[in-house]
């Protein structure tokens, strides 16, 4: 159920959401990608859509989400802001589109804001791109960061598995953290780090923290909405709880109709004019 705050909001903003981060109200953050999809996250009262890069898995079918480009993400955010009154859209800057390059990232992030309309953008990584982050604020745009496991990075990691769990890597993380308030990031996504640390993350930063996979002591969670649907099936983190099982319920209902039509079930004398 939304919080008492959330629902007095008429909008969210990124200062509902630091209001329900003070208040100890948890933040329920779910993706989307189109129309559809988001204005039933909107009818049952999600706080923040993410339109994550992880668009290229769920709809394009990429192995990674290194391929989608800033055409296609504010393709699918414009689908999004469409459906939307309510909730903050998020928007992720695809890999290419702000690393290395501070006026690329200004360029890139107020592309999304004035073509697709969303509330924010969201970028990975710390230190290293702090350039990029300070020139997109500078215009206006919040910021929301993600740092722990950067599906950006994964042919720098080799690998998905959970990070920060040396001593080292977990104190950059936490360093990087408050790189990223300091520099004025709205929120901060974890991704796939030890609950403790995440934990620690959120009581010494001020802002929202949301997490997937990083425990249950954070300020909010977010989920790929077709993992947590069961439209996907093949990836099963631990972190990852199904709510549905859709895949199933689809194949059905599509079987069932491939029957009907076979057998001139469909349509009846009152499905026709």
């Amino acid at each position: 159920m939304s919080s008492s705050i959330s629902q007095a909001a008429g909008k969210i903003t990124t200062h509902v959401l630091q209001r329900m981060k003070n208040n100890h109200e948890k933040i329920a953050v779910l993706t989307a990608y189109d129309y559809s999809m988001a204005k039933l996250l909107e009818l049952a009262g999600v706080e923040v859509i993410l339109v994550g890069d992880s668009a290229a898995n769920i709809m394009a079918g990429y192995k990674t989400t290194l391929p989608i480009t800033l055409d296609h993400m504010i393709y699918h955010a414009t689908s999004v802001v469409a459906a939307v009154e309510k909730a903050l859209v998020v928007v992720d800057l695809p890999f290419g589109t702000y690393q290395g390059n501070s006026k690329e990232a200004l360029h890139s992030a107020i592309r999304i804001m004035k073509e697709s309309g969303a509330d924010a953008v969201k970028l990975e990584g710390g230190k290293e791109i702090l350039e990029s982050i300070d020139r997109i604020l500078t215009a206006g745009i919040p910021v929301m960061g993600h740092l722990g496991l950067t599906p950006q990075s994964i042919n720098k990691f080799g690998t998905y598995t959970v990070r920060a769990q040396d001593p080292i890597e977990a104190d950059r993380l936490l360093h990087d953290a408050l790189l990223l308030e300091k520099a004025g990031c709205f929120a901060i996504v974890l991704e796939k780090i030890p609950a403790l640390l995440a934990k620690q993350v959120s009581e010494t930063v001020k802002i929202p923290i949301i997490g997937i996979g990083a425990g249950g002591a954070v300020d909010g969670q977010v989920l790929v909405l077709h993992d947590m649907l069961g439209i996907t099936q093949q990836f099963s983190p631990r972190y990852l709880r199904r709510y549905h099982d859709l895949s199933t319920e689809i194949t059905q209902a599509v079987q069932h109709y491939i029957k009907d039509v076979k057998t001139r079930n469909f349509p009846n004398d009152n499905e026709q004019y």
